[in-house]
């Protein structure tokens, strides 16, 4: 019997399913949460870190339930989850003032890398109450970061990890679907991107983004345990031209279909993006393709 699921990345097997239900039917009183978590520790399903893909392993799980291939455990408690009901940002109010002038009347620009400190909430609250996207909690591995200027917040980016397939992106660097699996934790992507509406600076959008190019190997080897080795982002073509990511020399790559992930139609489906990338080291193919 063939099947056709593919979760983040793994592609399911008929002999996959049947280990599923053997694990079920010989831990009859344990829970989903002990289900996931032996699943991943059978299959040795970790993130680049080590740690165990507990969360995607359920949602393969409740997806195979669905789907009638598997009989899950009753649920034994109801755990609130936070994707679900995650509230919207506490609002921090900052400086407005306007800061107007030229690069050099900013300088110095510190960029911090704020994940997992005190100044977290003060990006997520900018993010939801200036971005046009607003705030969405990103998956997987992230950064997030504030620039300040004479300690006054100007300007947020934010990187994650990076968008499952983009087609000009994958011709790009030349790799197969197997080593794309395989190595896309090796590309951060670019998912915000703020200039604070008081702040007036011309050329500080594409001199934060080289900025960053700098800090981020470091910082992401640092904080997850692995380097990355090139950039990507995309650009809403109704709203904007890109203008800073080709100053800061960031390579246009193409552009997205304009259909979602989980489109069946073939068919555009919302705006088009333009995709850029930016490699963050001079043998970045023969990297990402080994």
């Amino acid at each position: 019997m063939e099947f056709d699921v593919v979760y983040h990345g793994r592609r399911l097997t008929h002999r996959d399913i049947l280990f599923i239900r053997r694990l079920i039917a010989n831990n009859p009183d344990k829970s989903r949460w002990f289900i996931s978590r032996e699943l991943c520790r059978q299959w040795d399903w970790r993130q680049p870190n080590g740690v165990l893909k507990d969360m995607i392993c359920r949602g393969l799980l409740l997806r195979l339930q669905r789907d009638g291939l598997i009989a899950l455990p009753p649920c034994k408690r109801i755990i609130n989850n936070p994707l679900l009901n995650r509230q919207p940002p506490e609002l921090i109010k900052v400086d407005q003032s306007p800061i107007i002038g030229n690069i050099e009347e900013v300088q110095p620009i510190e960029l911090r890398s704020v994940r997992k400190t005190q100044y977290e909430r003060l990006y997520n609250s900018l993010i939801h109450q200036y971005h046009y996207l607003g705030y969405t909690q990103p998956v997987g591995e992230k950064l997030k970061y504030i620039a300040f200027s004479h300690d006054r917040p100007i300007a947020c980016l934010g990187y994650s990890s990076s968008v499952w397939h983009i087609g000009c992106r994958d011709r790009f660097i030349g790799w197969s679907p197997q080593l794309r699996k395989k190595n896309l934790h090796l590309i951060a992507y670019n998912n915000r991107f703020l200039i604070l509406p008081w702040v007036k600076v011309p050329s500080l959008a594409s001199h934060l983004l080289s900025l960053s190019a700098r800090t981020i190997p470091s910082d992401w080897l640092r904080f997850y345990g692995h380097p990355v080795y090139f950039l990507e982002t995309f650009v809403d073509t109704e709203r904007f031209r890109g203008t800073c990511y080709k100053a800061a020399n960031w390579i246009l790559l193409g552009k997205t279909t304009g259909r979602g992930k989980n489109d069946q139609t073939n068919r555009q489906n919302r705006s088009l993006k333009t995709v850029f990338g930016y490699p963050l080291h001079q043998d970045f193919r023969r990297i990402l393709c080994s």
